[in-house]
């Protein structure tokens, strides 16, 4: 079912992350620069996630005893030192989204190097070091930006959609690890409804919302693979349904064979089975010069 499976530590049968881009309310001054500040419902609704959400999580991770990453713009960095605080105090990973989640298809050139780089800047100053892996906002990665990551020392990327399981990508400027996301497992299509930035469709239950994922975890175990959550604070660390995500973990932690794990810590076990020669995919970048058609 996966060609080059990837074998994981202790026997685990899977590798599974339930990460987090806790993105707050940059979403609304992003969307309207001019006038987000005074758009009180979506703040209130973005600032949900670092203040009521983010210790809610932390306390479910503390007491299973696990650690995971957490995706932050630089400008969430800033204006939230308190939630910060509290993931890197709890050991969890804080990887770069981002200055304040812009686009990088949209700010290609000066630009988004400018933002990529004043990210990191607040990951010096904030997180006292340079993140190891990055997330594109809404997954828009481009060719600019994974040689800024390579560039820049970071060791992985988790923004593309070209395998079930992590592989290598390798460029011009270098290599970093892909682990790869898919829509399938990101709470964005069931949980979100927010009119600013031109995203309105019915909000799921939190079982109906939360179902498709646990089947996407079946299908990863049986093949031993690799499931990974895409999740926001402010919408999946909501009391119902963080309840189930909760309910979940307790109970697939008891009863399955899984690696709970960091993607910092996931990149440290593929560079191990590398240096020892397991085969690993490798897709080779960019893709295509220039247009197509």
């Amino acid at each position: 079912m996966i060609r080059y499976p990837i074998p994981w530590p202790d026997g685990a049968r899977c590798a599974v992350a339930i990460t987090f881009d806790m993105d707050a309310d940059s979403l609304i001054h992003i969307a309207r620069p001019e006038d987000g500040f005074d758009r009180l419902y979506p703040v209130s609704m973005g600032r949900y996630g670092p203040t009521v959400a983010i210790p809610r999580i932390l306390a479910t991770y503390r007491r299973l005893g696990i650690r995971q990453s957490f995706f932050i713009p630089g400008w969430c960095l800033e204006t939230y030192p308190d939630a910060i605080e509290a993931i890197l105090g709890d050991g969890h990973e804080i990887g770069h989204h981002g200055w304040i989640h812009e686009d990088p298809v949209t700010t290609r050139g000066p630009s988004q190097t400018e933002a990529f780089e004043k990210a990191l800047d607040a990951h010096r100053r904030i997180c006292g070091g340079l993140p190891r892996g990055y997330r594109a906002p809404v997954y828009n990665v481009t060719q600019q930006v994974i040689d800024l990551a390579i560039g820049h020392g970071l060791r992985y990327d988790s923004s593309l959609m070209a395998d079930d399981i992590p592989y290598r990508m390798t460029t011009a400027e270098g290599a970093l690890w892909e682990m790869p996301v898919h829509w399938a497992t990101d709470d964005w299509p069931p949980f979100a409804h927010y009119a600013e930035i031109g995203y309105m469709m019915p909000v799921r239950g939190p079982s109906a919302g939360l179902a498709g994922f646990w089947e996407e975890f079946e299908a990863q175990y049986e093949a031993g693979g690799f499931f990974m959550l895409i999740v926001h604070p402010f919408l999946t660390g909501r009391l119902a349904r963080w309840r189930l995500v909760e309910r979940w973990l307790e109970e697939t932690m008891a009863t399955r064979k899984v690696w709970v794990a960091r993607l910092e810590d996931i990149a440290d076990h593929l560079d191990a089975l590398a240096a020892r020669g397991h085969r690993i995919r490798t897709e080779r970048l960019p893709h295509y010069e220039g247009p197509q058609g």
